[in-house]
């Protein structure tokens, strides 16, 4: 199994920081929008963006620094005890409750389920909350809960739709993944756990989403930010220039005498809010670039200019030195 440390190329002493740098430099060269048909560049942006999932939550570091995880995220089974997990289509796990089988963070589930259930209420369940009522004969008569995880596509979290998935026990599930949905939330889907017995109805599933990274687009909270490149003349001399943008792409006015670094904000372009209803802003950051082969022309002004030679705009750095 592939060691989430070494995928990232980073020590087990890495700074958050340094995680998401690091994650943040391979996933740009090898996001598969940037290499259309590259498999190999496709199973590697899997494989970092697995690795960051691992590194990038605190609970989840330190649950595989201490052996309880593998890089894949899955439980390390104690000594002597069977857990089945079966690993579905496009990164989608499964794993199933009841008999010798155990549930992955279940506990806050376990105690909000039971909490809530009617009858007979005992202490001693082992998940930190409180044991539903059972039948005579000693078992659940209600059906149990399963976990699962699907990773989705930046934009169908940010825009929200359907995703089709194919689960281990032959059904297929068509998820409504909301509009606004962030890396990390958990659905609930009411009865599309395991079969309850005796007639009892079926247990809940519950799917946290893991969103994968964009090529261009980055989250911070329900902001957007882009990096736009722009040409020497649109910085120099202002204009309109297409942004894209999660909902389509706009026009942006670009000030004249822009330079690289400078910040625009494009009003209520981010991401939904689903608490609050209101968009986040999206912040679109310019980049000068300059042509890989600047012609005759542009390089004669620049030779004649005799303002641009003067300018030195490390300057301020010399207090430093």
């Amino acid at each position: 199994m592939s060691d989430p440390y070494s995928v990232l190329g980073v020590s087990r002493t890495a700074s958050e920081d340094d995680v998401r740098k690091a994650f943040r430099k391979l996933a740009k060269k090898h996001h598969p929008d940037l290499n259309p048909g590259d498999k190999a560049a496709e199973a590697k942006f899997k494989e970092i963006s697995q690795a960051n999932d691992i590194l990038s939550d605190k609970d989840k570091r330190r649950r595989f620094d201490a052996g309880e995880i593998d890089g894949t995220g899955a439980e390390v089974p104690p000594r002597g005890f069977y857990r089945d997990q079966a690993g579905g289509p496009g990164g989608f796990k499964y794993q199933r409750g009841g008999g010798h089988e155990s549930f992955v963070d279940m506990g806050d589930v376990f105690s909000e389920m039971f909490g809530q259930r009617g009858g007979r209420k005992r202490r001693g369940f082992g998940f930190g909350g409180e044991r539903p009522d059972f039948g005579e004969d000693g078992f659940d008569m209600g059906g149990m809960p399963v976990t699962y995880s699907l990773t989705v596509p930046f934009l169908v979290g940010a825009r929200g739709g359907k995703q089709r998935v194919d689960l281990p026990d032959g059904r297929t599930l068509d998820i409504d993944v909301p509009e606004g949905t962030m890396d990390g939330t958990t659905l609930r889907l009411k009865g599309q756990g395991m079969p309850g017995s005796k007639g009892m109805p079926a247990g809940d599933a519950y799917v946290e989403i893991r969103v994968q990274p964009h090529a261009f687009f980055e989250p911070r909270d329900n902001d957007i930010h882009v990096e736009l490149p722009v040409t020497l003349t649109e910085a120099v001399l202002g204009g309109k220039v297409k942004v894209p943008t999660i909902g389509g792409a706009v026009m942006l006015n670009v000030p004249a005498g822009s330079n690289t670094g400078t910040s625009l904000r494009l009003k209520g372009r981010g991401l939904l809010d689903r608490k609050s209803g209101q968009r986040g802003d999206q912040y679109v950051k310019l980049k000068v670039v300059l042509p890989e082969k600047p012609d005759d022309k542009l390089k004669a002004f620049l030779q004649s200019w005799d303002e641009g030679k003067a300018l030195d705009p490390r300057a301020s750095m010399e207090q430093f030195t």
